[in-house]
């Protein structure tokens, strides 16, 4: 818990402004980032989040860790210190969590304990503020990675943070993204002073035929757009916090649809069915051995095959998640929620899955936590326990019990299609979309196609691995590093012909979807059954000149993706040179670029390539229609800001579509034929 709540300030000090600790004063500082370089404020992050379990390497930060007294002067403080003064009493009535535990988000106390360091690190008015505290509750607070969790989520939402660049999570807390046996192999290269690259390999075996797309569940640049979603979005988060996370319950829905139907498309890749969704009444088949282990607190707990739900002691009976379930339903079947209070909210809208969404998840924004529950985390938190659920063997928390490592065992996936057929419940309950809500009248696509190949491949990826070890005086750390096989594709281009005879410039919004053809079964999916299994690949916005348009977009420009964070070491020493400017990796929420195509098969996958053309000029909330608002809006929204897009996530075949003539009848909206190559025999070296 501390952890958290110590990572957060160290979050917020590293978006506040730098400064000269020559001054002990902590007047007369300011908190706008702007008056302070880029490159001081960047290498402050990196000397914060540096060995984060590790006592404080650098000695500015030893120096403000020994002498700060966190209360000694209140008027640095927005609240006047009531927070601190909250968090002291709780560190001198030794009640906070001891260093080298383990730390979970999902445990209450733990969440609890992290807030209010978060709650300290908001109150700051100057960068001087921060950073004192920051490195004073470092060295007093458990040093686990929910600390650098909750760093990242301060730097994130802080005004401040712009221009800071997170470094990749799996750099900063290896331990969490590689198996133990890759550790065991640095500690033991530490050891004997002998640098060394270890291959790490996917957890199970050829006999587990989830071992076929265990590269997606357990690709750490998946793993980081998990928790770093979370991150953008907590669950937590409270409107006190600074400012309104827009649309937040319709993304939660809308990120996680898409990561399960992306891992539905990989299955299809591997001639495996679909993933099939959990049932609290019936056994969990798969079971699932991490190999991986925590820093400090033991291995991460192994799942048996054909286990049954248990209760968790302390947590919730398997009962009152069929209970909660179906309040819920009963919901949607009644087209309303009721709110704390009693009153009564349609659902029946547009706007109705945003707040099923914030239930589901449960979420602070829920209207009403006491009746409809934590659905979401309470799941979590059930499987995750499986293993121990009435803890006769004191076992750490599970991979399901962490946003970072969650994503590794399948049945996440199960969780989460359990979850989306209920909002698919809840979408099938609306009316579906008329040839007026999908018209764009005077636009007609000729034509919709792709430029280059469709084509994967796995390349051997190289990161590194000097934060998984200890250090100690006096002994030069030696270059260590784990690689490890990745999917990533080809560059291509999405290419529309496009006519628009209204004799005007129109703002036109394109959105681009990718849906498999046939299910595992050699079956063809229709628009009737097929288009809940659609990837969104894109969506951006376009001014159309009358008459014939030629549109390219590369895929590099999705708004789905990101590119890689550059390594610690290159933020390293591009802080250090004095010179820094990487803002294009300022934004970090996103599906890695090299997966924006599913594997697909070595003889071509059958999909079909869906664009839908529609009138920019109500869909856009910003009159800006060349912005990209942060490059991955269409699953992240737009950081501080009103999600870009006023038409449902998922439009237009987030609903049901009973006949497919609306579409077919729509000149506006057009789809292809396209297949997916996998190349077997590529395989290249990349790295940091």
């Amino acid at each position: 818990m501390k952890v958290f709540v110590l990572c957060a300030l160290l979050a917020a000090a590293a978006a506040w402004p730098s400064f000269s600790f020559e001054s002990h004063s902590l007047d007369g500082f300011q908190s706008d980032a702007s008056d302070v370089p880029v490159a001081k404020r960047q290498k402050d992050v990196n000397h914060l989040l540096w060995k984060v379990y590790d006592h404080l390497h650098f000695d500015d930060l030893k120096g403000y860790a020994e002498s700060f007294d966190p209360e000694a002067d209140t008027s640095m403080y927005k609240d006047g210190g009531e927070a601190v003064h909250h968090l002291v009493k709780e560190l001198k009535d030794h009640r906070l969590l001891e260093q080298h535990h383990w730390f979970s988000l999902f445990n209450e106390r733990q969440r609890e304990e992290a807030l209010m360091l978060f709650d300290v690190l908001m109150q700051c008015k100057t960068w001087d503020c921060a950073v004192h505290n920051a490195a004073y509750w470092r060295e007093r607070m458990n040093e686990g990675v929910v600390c650098v969790s909750s760093l990242y989520t301060a730097v994130i939402h802080s005004d401040l943070g712009h221009g800071i660049i997170l470094p990749p999570l799996y750099e900063v807390t290896p331990h969490m993204f590689t198996n133990s046996e890759v550790i065991q192999k640095a500690y033991t290269a530490k050891m004997t002073n002998t640098p060394g690259s270890f291959h790490m390999e996917f957890t199970g075996t050829k006999r587990n035929k989830e071992q076929r797309v265990a590269y997606f569940g357990e690709d750490i640049g998946m793993n980081v757009h998990h928790v770093t979603w979370h991150m953008d979005f907590p669950f937590w988060w409270e409107d006190k916090y600074g400012h309104h996370l827009d649309r937040k319950g319709e993304l939660f829905f809308w990120v996680h649809h898409q990561l399960t139907v992306r891992f539905d498309s990989e299955r299809l890749s591997n001639y495996l069915d679909m993933v099939d969704e959990l049932h609290w009444e019936k056994p969990v088949e798969e079971g699932f051995a991490p190999h991986t282990v925590y820093k400090y607190g033991g291995e991460f707990p192994a799942r048996p095959d054909h286990i049954h739900f248990e209760d968790v002691d302390g947590v919730a009976r398997v009962r009152d998640m069929i209970i909660t379930e179906s309040r819920i339903r009963d919901a949607i079947a009644h087209g309303y929620i009721t709110d704390k209070d009693g009153k009564v909210i349609d659902i029946k809208n547009d706007r109705g899955i945003d707040k099923l969404g914030d239930i589901i998840e449960s979420s602070m924004y829920s209207p009403n936590v006491q009746y409809y529950g934590a659905l979401h985390n309470l799941a979590h938190i059930m499987l995750g326990r499986q293993g121990d659920p009435h803890g006769k063997y004191n076992m750490p928390p599970g991979v399901m019990e962490h946003f970072e490592t969650a994503t590794r065992d399948p049945t996440f996936f199960r969780l989460h299609k359990y979850m989306d057929n209920i909002f698919k419940e809840h979408k099938d309950s609306l009316t579906p979309y008329t040839h007026e809500d999908l018209d764009f009248p005077g636009i007609d696509v000729e034509s919709i196609a792709v430029k280059g190949p469709l084509r994967t491949y796995f390349e051997d990826y190289e990161f590194d691995l000097r934060n998984a070890v200890d250090s100690a005086a006096g002994i030069a750390d030696v270059e260590l590093k784990a690689h490890v096989a990745r999917l990533n594709h080809h560059d291509f281009s999405f290419v529309a012909d496009i006519n628009n005879n209204n004799g005007n410039e129109v703002v036109a919004t394109f959105r681009l979807y990718l849906c498999p053809d046939f299910d595992s079964n050699g079956e063809r999916f229709y628009y009737e059954n097929g288009h809940w299994h659609c990837i969104e690949m894109d969506k951006f916005w376009k001014k159309l000149s009358p008459g014939a348009n030629h549109i390219e977009r590369k895929s590099s420009e999705s708004a789905v993706t990101v590119p890689d964070v550059p390594s610690f070491q290159s933020l390293i020493d591009a802080a250090d040179s004095g010179s820094f400017d990487m803002h294009e990796f300022e934004r970090a929420c996103g599906i890695p670029n090299r997966m924006l195509l599913p594997k697909g098969k070595k003889d071509g996958m059958d999909f079909s390539l869906f664009l839908a053309v529609t009138d920019g000029s109500y869909d856009l909330t910003h009159p800006d229609v060349d912005s990209e608002h942060g490059g991955t809006h269409a699953h992240c929204g737009a950081h501080g800001e009103v999600y870009p897009d006023k038409r449902p996530m998922g439009f237009p075949l987030d609903r049901k579509i009973p006949d497919r003539r609306v579409f077919d009848e729509t000149t506006n909206i057009k789809f292809s034929h396209v297949k997916v190559y996998h190349d077997d025999s590529k395989l290249t070296t990349v790295g940091h």
